[in-house]
């Protein structure tokens, strides 16, 4: 059997389509307005001495790598690459070496791009520092993890960092028809049908190697199965995307109903207490590529939302689990996600204090606020005494019970009720509480 020329080279698509220069680079506009630091050291014409080190950081996928490969075709640089995983203090130290000798005999600078830098460790990292406090390299260092903790402050001081945006779904598609047209790529050999571009823009999750990698290989499962039905030009459909990628293919549009329905039917499911279905709806958010993000905030709004004080550490838990996604990215986050998730479909209910915000607004855009009490009133500034401000004012912790019989609330709205706390989990004793606390403001 004929191979397909669509797999008549082993080089993968990914590599094959990385930018040659600046101007190919799909996203982070961000970091290559005119005059930012990387346009200016991927300028051949602009001053050596001018060009300092950096530490990109971003998912991956996002273009570190591409970043300082395009600079160094277009910087007519000497370029070295190293990898944390694989390079020692001994390689560094020979680059440093050969860049210095490349320097004083031939007046040629180095750019040396080290990727995965967190994996060094703090003597390996302290191996580049001679090499960029003196110039001897500019160092461009790719990592997936918060440099603040993976890098050493030395470098850090010495480095500009610079931060890498996910590639919107806009970036994807523009890399996706690209590859399908460029010599490079596919040139033109196959079609992709619109379903099958969302598809893979929709799995790629914002990762080109990932929306390049995919399209490659729904391209081969097309061109296999249209060579047997005697197609000349392969079409790759959206079960050639399914079938490549080897997950489902979820339905499911961040801008269209989908993307609401699914988040709906989330936080329902934490509201009913049923966890199974909170834990499905999540899956399916996760693996249509969702911003976790997203999902994290939700959860905050539901634990302030739908639970309240029934249990005060759901907040807390929501609020880490929000955190910790942001901390440690994906796929990891999943995992406190789920955790948070499950706290909240399982834990005790109340909107009390929700409904309580929303009747006190209502009240103040109705104009039932009235003015603050005289006896509340600031006393601190010059002639507030002599207005009576603060007159009258009973200071509760000199009492036994630690509150006192006097008036909070305007006169207007005296006696208004907004906080209704329910017969439900911590907020059954929040209830016993409140009901003692107001005997006492209401003098019984």
């Amino acid at each position: 059997m004929t191979p397909s020329p669509l797999l008549s080279t082993q080089t993968p698509l990914a590599v094959r389509m990385r930018p040659v220069s600046l101007d190919e680079v799909a996203g982070q506009q961000h970091l290559l307005r005119p005059g930012s630091p990387i346009v200016t050291l991927a300028d051949p014409a602009a001053p050596a001495g001018g060009s300092v080190s950096m530490i990109l950081w971003g998912p991956p996928g996002t273009g570190k790598t591409t970043l300082a490969q395009a600079i160094a075709r277009s910087s007519q640089r000497r370029f070295v690459e190293l990898s944390a995983v694989t390079a020692g203090v001994k390689d560094v130290r020979e680059v440093m070496q050969e860049a210095m000798n490349q320097r004083d005999l031939y007046g040629q600078s180095t750019i040396l791009f080290l990727d995965e830098i967190h994996r060094f460790t703090k003597a390996q990292q302290d191996a580049l520092l001679p090499g960029v406090e003196n110039g001897w390299v500019i160092l461009i260092a790719a990592t997936t993890e918060n440099p603040s903790f993976s890098v050493i402050s030395p470098l850090l001081s010495r480095s500009l960092l610079l931060t890498l945006q996910t590639l919107t779904d806009d970036d994807i598609g523009v890399l996706l028809d690209r590859a399908v047209a460029d010599a490079r790529g596919l040139s033109g050999r196959v079609v992709v049908e619109p379903e099958a571009r969302a598809a893979l823009i929709r799995l790629a999750s914002g990762d080109a190697r990932r929306a390049l990698t995919g399209l490659e290989a729904a391209a081969t499962v097309a061109a296999t199965s249209d060579e047997a039905d005697g197609e000349e030009t392969p079409h790759v459909t959206a079960d050639d995307v399914a079938q490549a990628v080897d997950r489902a293919l979820l339905r499911y549009d961040r801008q269209g109903d989908e993307h609401y329905d699914v988040i709906s039917a989330f936080i329902k499911s934490i509201r009913g207490s049923d966890a199974d279905a909170a834990l499905h709806y999540l899956a399916r958010m996760i693996e249509a590529g969702e911003d976790p993000r997203f999902i994290a905030r939700r959860l905050v709004i539901s634990a302030s939302e739908d639970i309240g004080l029934a249990d005060p550490q759901a907040l807390v838990i929501a609020v880490a689990a929000a955190d910790a996604v942001a901390f440690i990215g994906m796929p990891e986050g999943r995992i406190p996600l789920a955790e948070a998730t499950v706290y909240l479909a399982t834990t005790a209910k109340s909107n009390a204090a929700y409904l309580g915000i929303d009747a006190a607004i209502a009240d103040v855009r109705s104009g039932g606020f009235g003015r603050v009490p005289v006896h509340l009133r600031d006393a601190h500034y010059p002639g507030a005494k002599r207005l009576g401000h603060g007159k009258g004012y009973q200071y509760p912790h000199d009492s036994e019970a630690g509150v006192v019989a006097q008036d909070y609330l305007p006169d207007e709205l005296r006696g208004r009720r907004y906080y209704r706390p329910k017969q439900l989990g911590a907020e059954r004793e929040v209830h016993a509480r409140l009901e003692r606390i107001r005997r006492i403001l209401d003098g019984e």
